[in-house]
């Protein structure tokens, strides 16, 4: 997938595949890095992603003039 933009899905699948082989503790230090270096981009992607969905929410929640609203979500705490 090199050059491809993986979608959150992607990324989050790829990154619980990260956190179980680091909670193993069987992998080489070098290997171990490698793994967190990629977990932590991963992280950083999925954030912005994340940030920019909720950006887009905010701008299809619009009250009755028509200005955006920001309302919590369900289950948000």
């Amino acid at each position: 997938m090199a050059g491809k933009k993986k979608t959150f899905e992607e990324s989050l699948l790829r990154l619980e595949e990260i956190v179980t082989a680091l909670e193993r503790g069987d992998a080489p230090l070098e290997q171990s890095m490698s793994l967190f270096e990629e977990g932590t981009k991963l992280v950083t992607s999925c954030k912005k992603q994340l940030d920019q969905a909720e950006q887009k929410v905010v701008r299809l929640s619009k009250g009755e003039d028509g200005a955006p609203v920001a309302q919590p979500l369900e289950g948000a705490e």
